[in-house]
């Protein structure tokens, strides 16, 4: 009887997840080909790509007005992230820690589980709140991109705390725009000259053929034209072939008919999100309501451990490869990611309810299950099989006690 509803279910989860894939490696490439500086794409497109899922599944129900699906979505991630991710790459392959993990994001990552509880004390979301979580997501992007990357020596929580408080993020964000519209400009003003230059070797060119004369060359022409070209103090070098147009005209077909490629890949990718989305939620709010389940113990099993199954996918290759730190990184990321990003999106469109199971029994879980990550990541400076076996029970004791409350 309900065989459909739970095949648009699965399938809501697979466009979802497949569409997500498809929509950041699609976008990711078309901004290239238009010039977008590679801090935009990393502030846009990547450092949200692993989350598209959970982002996508919680707007929706967000749309909705399904508060408890979003709530639980966004805690039960985090929660999986930890218990199920990181154990499972613990199981494979012993994890190398770093200070670094443990003293800037891991701090971060807790600093973003306070702020929920203290913002869901009130058992709501507010707007307002939800900006504020936006606004620090965004500083912590820029101080990630700007202040690290200028740091020779280690940036900390606390160095994250001053740039956040000192309001720094506005002035390196005005900065980043004023270098990008200046690089544009110039780089149009060199195009312009390049054109020019172009013109001009034609000119010379058929100026002498017409004449009879010795047609100059190349050497000889590129001398005049630099010679012009450094009263204006720029210099630029043009290389001729014969079979140039002929060569340019190719490359802009292929050029054109990639990215044509690319936008339909795009919009197929946009519209398996969109869809994915739809049926996977509608299909979880009709059982939560077909069990008598709260809708926030749907969103903490069902759609969290759903729309987590790629990322363990991606960790146990990672963790077979030798590259376990990177599946750690990755966590703690997403669930900076799910707090500040998602849980401030979703709260933009609608104010969430938060219910009490959430305040008084997910979140403290959360909060413990993280401390006890960020003691495993000091204890040596890895994270060995026993502590993963440890993250692993405490995980499905957590889920058994969900399913029992359910």
């Amino acid at each position: 009887m309900y065989f459909i509803n739970v095949l648009l279910l699965a399938g809501g989860l697979i466009l979802l997840v497949k569409g997500a894939d498809l929509f950041v490696i699609s976008s990711t490439s078309i901004a290239k080909r238009f010039g977008v500086s590679e801090f935009i794409i990393g502030l846009t497109l990547v450092s949200i790509g692993t989350s598209v899922p959970e982002l996508a599944s919680s707007l929706t129900a967000s749309f909705e007005q399904a508060s408890g699906i979003v709530i639980g979505n966004i805690l039960g991630s985090n929660i999986a992230n930890i218990g199920l991710i990181v154990s499972s790459a613990a199981f494979l392959s012993s994890i190398k820690t770093e200070e670094l993990m443990l003293r800037r994001d891991g701090y971060i990552m807790l600093f973003s589980a306070f702020l929920f509880l203290l913002f869901a004390l009130d058992f709501r979301i507010s707007r307002i709140e939800a900006l504020t979580l936006l606004l620090i997501y965004c500083a912590y992007l820029l101080f990630l991109l700007d202040k690290v990357k200028k740091h020779k020596e280690d940036i900390y929580f606390k160095d994250f705390m001053n740039y956040f408080l000192k309001f720094e993020y506005i002035f390196d964000l005005k900065a980043r725009i004023e270098t990008g519209v200046k690089g544009r400009i110039e780089e149009k003003g060199m195009k312009g000259t390049t054109e020019n230059i172009e013109k001009r070797y034609e000119g010379i060119k058929e100026s002498y053929e017409g004449t009879g004369r010795r047609v100059k060359t190349e050497e000889e022409t590129g001398k005049e034209i630099r010679e012009e070209i450094r009263g204006d103090n720029k210099i630029c070098t043009a290389v001729k072939t014969e079979d140039k147009g002929e060569i340019n005209g190719e490359v802009e077909i292929i050029c054109k008919g990639s990215l044509l490629m690319e936008a339909i890949k795009l919009i197929a990718g946009g519209i398996a999100i969109i869809a994915g989305a739809k049926y996977f939620v509608e299909q979880s709010i009709f059982f939560a309501l077909l069990l008598n389940v709260p809708e926030t113990l749907v969103g903490i099993s069902l759609v969290a451990v759903g729309t987590s199954i790629p990322e363990l996918m991606v960790t146990i290759s990672a963790a077979r490869s030798g590259y376990a730190s990177i599946a750690l990184g990755n966590v703690i990321g997403s669930n900076i990611t799910n707090i500040l990003l998602i849980l401030g999106f979703s709260g933009l469109v609608h104010p969430l309810t938060v219910t009490e199971i959430s305040i008084f029994y997910v979140t403290p879980f959360m909060l413990l299950i993280s401390l006890l990550l960020l003691f495993f990541v000091r204890t040596g400076w890895r994270i060995r099989r026993f502590e993963g076996l440890v993250l692993f029970l405490l995980y499905s004791g957590f889920m058994v006690m969900v399913f029992r409350l359910g």
